[in-house]
């Protein structure tokens, strides 16, 4: 109990920090974060740092958590409403998928019927995304699946499916399978660029079907590996 309740202090201090620096702004995003325990989703040797606000090796897969303020970021950009169907491309500790079950469909409310689908091409981190998210209470609201989150779920399917679907690694332009199946008036966010340096973009479907672009910041992610992304060498 302990333990738990340092945890939570340290939460609490994480959240007033993000505030502060203004990427915490949402008083549905600010609850997220104060409600999902980041310590379940870091490398179980990692825990001590789980409240730093930096990336987080996950293990030797070569993956990452990524740092608390760039999720809020994200977070905040997406403009999540309860009820929401969301796509994550990455689902990485499973943490992102975590915070954002926890808005469109909030713990001890009445259920929204809101989702998040979260895809994950690393086998290892697919059963360690399931086993966090079963053991903080997320997996009836997340739903993890492996495959090439380029070609969006169900893969190559061309129907207009998701009201929001983010991208959690590096892309070199925006799969065409990813545009195809987010709705009409939904947003898609996504890191454009190189290997090294990319743009945080945010996209928004209009009724006609054309989309409208906003750079929201620079960012450094991992690489987005598959076919219509980075090849894996």
């Amino acid at each position: 109990m302990k333990i738990e309740y340092e945890f939570k202090k340290q939460r609490e201090l994480m959240v007033k920090a993000l505030i502060r620096e203004g990427v915490l702004k949402s008083k549905e995003v600010k609850r997220a974060f104060l409600t999902v325990p980041r310590e379940e989703f870091v490398w179980p040797d990692m825990k001590s740092s789980a409240y730093y606000d930096t990336p987080l090796p996950l293990g030797a897969t070569g993956q990452t958590i990524s740092a608390p303020h760039m999720v809020a970021i994200m977070l905040e950009e997406m403009w999540l409403e309860e009820g929401m169907l969301v796509l994550e491309i990455g689902a990485g500790s499973g943490y992102s998928a975590a915070l954002t079950a926890e808005i469109v469909n909030p713990t001890g409310f009445k259920d929204s019927g809101g989702q998040v689908v979260t895809i994950e091409r690393v086998r290892s981190l697919i059963e360690f995304a399931k086993s966090n998210l079963e053991k903080t209470g997320y997996a009836d609201r997340v739903k993890v699946v492996e495959g090439d989150g380029t070609l969006g779920y169900p893969e190559e399917c061309e129907e207009e499916i998701y009201d929001r679907i983010v991208v959690t690694a590096a892309a070199p332009k925006t799969p065409i399978f990813l545009k195809k199946q987010l709705k009409r008036g939904g947003i898609l966010l996504i890191p454009v660029g190189d290997l090294y340096i990319q743009r945080l973009m945010k996209l928004t479907k209009s009724e006609d079907g054309s989309f409208k672009s906003k750079h929201v910041c620079d960012c450094m992610f991992v690489p987005l590996i598959g076919c219509d992304g980075y090849q894996n060498s």
